[in-house]
C-alpha cells in the first residue's frame, strides 16, 4: 500500500533532509575528485571577485547534486533561486528567474534535460553574454529589447546528460560526473546523520546500514530515519546492530539493497520472460511501471551489481542476478 503523507508531515520531512545536507564542501563527505576541482574554481572566483563558472552536475538521484548546489551559495556568501526544469514552461517564467537574481546569485535548475527548446533560446545570451533579449511585437514591427542581467552561476543538475543539447551542454564551463559511494564514505554520512538526529548508532549498525543503502547518500538517510523509528517503538531508542537488521528486514531491504522493486524486476525477467531478452515497454506492462521509472531508477544499481544487462534486444538477467533470484526464493521472498 502506497503511503500517502499530510502536507504537515510532508513538511516536516523536507525540513529535516535539509538539516541533514553538508553546509560546507568540507562536510561534503566522498566524491574527492569533484571537491578539489570545485574547491580550487570557488577559491579563485572569491579572489577575483567574480562568478562562479556555470556548473553541470551529473549523476543518478540521490549522490548529493542539490547538496552541492546548495554548498556554492553558502561558499561563495551568494543568495540562491531553485527551480525544476519540467516547472518552465512559458520564456516569460525564465525571464522574471533571470531579471531577479542579485549579482553572482547561483541559480539551480533541477532535470535542466527537461528544459525546452525556447527556455533553453533564452538561456544561451543569458549564461554566455549575461544578457537577456525579448522580442516585443510580432512581424514586421517585432523589435528586440536586450536588458543586461547581473553576473550568475547556473547550477544544472542531470540524470540524462546524454538528453543536454549540444548548445546548451557547451555552455558550462565545468562538467562533474558524481560516483556511487563507497560503503565506508556511507557509514561516515550515517554516522553524522545520526549525530544530528540525536540517535545513538553502533559501529556496525551504521555500517550494515551504509552496505545496504544502494551506494547513495539519500537512501542512507532515509534508511536511517526509518531505523531510527523501529530503534524508539520498540526498543531503547539506541541502534545496535541487532535493531537494524530487524528493521531492514522490516523494510525488506536485502544483503545487496535491492527492495521489493528490485527483486519484483529480476524475478520478472526470470520468470516470466526466461531471463530474457525482454523489452522495455513489455517489462513495464508485466510490473506496472513507467518506463521511465524502470529505466532511472531501478535500472542503474542492478547494472552496477552486474545482474542485468542492456543489449539491442532487451534487458537480460545475467548469472549473478540469477543466483541472487534463486537465493531470494530460498529464503522464502516471493518475486512474482
Amino acid at each position: 500500500m502506497t503511503e500517502v503523507m499530510t502536507p504537515a508531515v510532508a513538511l516536516e520531512e523536507e525540513e529535516l533532509e535539509q538539516t541533514l545536507r553538508p553546509r560546507k564542501l568540507s562536510d561534503f563527505v566522498g566524491q574527492k575528485r569533484v571537491k578539489e576541482q570545485l574547491a580550487i574554481a570557488l577559491e579563485a572566483a572569491r579572489a577575483r571577485d567574480e562568478a562562479l563558472d556555470h556548473v553541470l552536475l551529473v549523476g543518478p538521484p540521490g549522490l548529493g547534486k542539490t547538496s552541492l548546489a546548495y554548498i556554492v551559495r553558502e561558499e561563495l556568501g551568494v543568495g540562491i533561486r531553485c527551480v525544476a526544469g519540467p516547472a518552465l514552461e512559458r520564456k516569460g517564467d525564465m525571464a522574471a528567474i533571470l531579471t531577479g537574481l542579485e549579482r553572482h546569485d547561483v541559480l539551480f535548475v533541477d532535470e535542466i534535460h527537461r528544459l525546452n527548446r525556447a527556455i533553453e533560446e533564452i538561456l544561451y545570451p543569458a549564461l554566455e553574454d549575461f544578457r537577456l533579449d525579448i522580442v516585443v511585437g510580432q512581424g514586421p514591427a517585432a523589435r528586440t529589447l536586450t536588458l543586461d542581467l547581473p553576473p550568475f552561476t547556473l547550477v544544472g543538475a542531470t540524470t540524462r546528460t546524454g538528453l543536454l543539447t549540444t548548445p546548451l551542454r557547451d555552455r558550462f564551463g565545468m562538467t562533474f560526473r558524481l560516483d556511487y559511494y563507497e560503503p565506508r564514505d556511507l557509514g561516515t554520512i550515517v554516522r553524522r546523520s545520526a549525530r544530528i538526529l540525536d540517535v545513538e548508532v553502533e559501529e556496525d549498525a551504521a555500517d550494515e546500514i551504509a552496505r545496504r543503502s544502494r551506494g547513495t547518500p539519500r537512501i542512507a538517510n532515509r534508511i536511517l530515519k526509518r531505523v531510527r523509528d523501529v530503534a524508539q517503538v520498540k526498543h531503547d531508542g539506541s541502534i545496535t546492530t541487532a535493531v537494524a537488521r530487524e528493521a531492514l528486514t522490516l523494510l525488506a531491504v536485502d544483503e545487496q539493497g535491492l527492495e521489493h522493486m528490485d527483486r519484483e524486476l529480476l524475478g520478472a525477467i526470470v520468470g516470466k520472460f526466461g531471463g530474457g531478452p525482454v523489452g522495455l515497454s513489455t517489462l513495464a506492462v508485466a510490473l506496472g511501471e513507467e518506463p521511465d521509472t524502470i529505466e532511472d531508477v531501478y535500472e542503474p544499481y542492478l547494472l552496477q551489481l552486474g545482474f542485468i544487462q542492456r543489449t539491442p534486444r532487451g534487458r537480460v538477467v545475467t548469472d549473478l542476478g540469477r543466483e541472487h533470484v534463486g537465493a531470494a526464493l530460498r529464503s522464502d521472498d516471493q518475486l512474482f
